[in-house]
């Protein structure tokens, strides 16, 4: 079965062909990080409005690199949620229009389940069950996998995001948007041991989450260094450090905890933040004495894709779900509601 993927959730459009034999044959992304920038953050008409000026490029781009027609493709997945509704609305109606014209099926995929598919896109793919992070600028939870829609939620934030948290972070210290790269690029420059920030709901038992004192943790130490005019580079260095490892071990203690509590070592860690190389180390070193393995996408699969909406709705079409003709769309979307397959 030959899939289009289509993902328009936020602030980046992915189209992507995906066959259940040959595997992944085409993959385009345009983000508009450049469009948002300015604002510091994204905003949603600008979004939904870039979506639809990108979409139709963008398809013809996968199609020409796949050396496929229109007439070869088999079914339409496309994200319905969670995410902006303008911009899940812009991608749903040409999924639905495009089927239509077709005479085709489609499938709504949501998004948390594509990232939390996209590690089976690589050589090495993580096999059922596992546990999984799943962390990006809008999600942090720790997810039991049994299978394609068999998920149990484990734990998640009470605040914000550790995405969000990044990209707050990295605002206050007057750094570009999105944040979490940049913290990341300045941490390399940072000393050790200068600041230390709490790791936040790690000395009670459970697997919840908390990164809006943190935020604030590191919102204090810099305005103090400003009022005794220490407001140099190497400071925000020092905190951007500081603050990336401080999200780093409270989420490596809680993974550790999920694994512990379900008995499991394999570890999947998909979303935005997934792409941070010093989570992926402190991941990696941390399943070593279980035995187990972290697995994860590769970078440009991290963020938002087409070819993860792809692949996970094709095993859903696969499976026989098809929608209708109705554009339905879903800001808010626990993943737990969805169909086992």
């Amino acid at each position: 079965m030959l899939v289009l993927g289509i993902e328009s959730s936020c602030d980046e459009t992915g189209v992507a062909l995906y066959d259940s034999e040959k595997g992944l044959l085409a993959d385009a992304l345009f983000s508009q990080i450049d469009l948002h920038r300015i604002y510091g953050g994204v905003v949603p008409e600008l979004a939904s409005r870039d979506h639809i000026k990108r979409l139709i490029p963008l398809l013809n781009q996968v199609l020409t690199e796949s050396g496929c027609t229109k007439q070869a493709i088999d079914g339409v997945a496309y994200t319905a949620g969670p995410g902006l509704v303008g911009a899940l609305l812009v991608g749903a109606s040409f999924a639905k229009s495009f089927a239509f014209a077709l005479g085709i099926p489609t499938v709504g995929v949501h998004h948390m389940e594509g990232h939390l598919l996209a590690p089976m896109l690589e050589e090495n793919p993580p096999k059922f069950p596992f546990v999984a992070l799943l962390v990006s600028g809008g999600h942090t939870q720790l997810v039991r996998v049994d299978g394609i829609g068999r998920y149990e939620l484990l734990g998640e934030s009470v605040d914000d995001a550790a995405g969000e948290a990044f990209d707050k972070t990295a605002k206050l210290l007057g750094l570009n948007y999105p944040g979490g790269p940049e913290i990341a690029k300045l941490a390399m420059q940072g000393v050790a041991k200068r600041f230390s920030f709490p790791r936040p709901m790690t000395d009670r038992p459970g697997l919840m989450f908390s990164f809006s004192g943190l935020k604030t943790a590191a919102l204090n130490a810099w305005q103090q260094c400003k009022a005794e005019c220490d407001e140099t580079e190497q400071t925000k260095a020092d905190i951007a450090l500081a603050f990336q490892q401080a999200v780093v071990d409270t989420l490596t203690i809680k993974c550790r905890r999920a694994l512990e509590q379900t008995g499991l070592n394999q570890l999947v860690i998909a979303g935005g933040v997934s792409a941070n190389k010093a989570l992926r180390q402190s991941l990696e070193a941390m399943v070593a004495p279980l035995k187990g393995h972290v697995f994860y996408a590769r970078p440009q699969f991290c963020t938002d894709n087409g070819a993860m909406i792809a692949y996970a709705g094709c095993q859903r079409l696969l499976a026989g779900e098809h929608g209708d003709l109705a554009v339905e769309v879903k800001a808010r979307w626990p993943m737990e509601q969805l169909p086992s397959i």
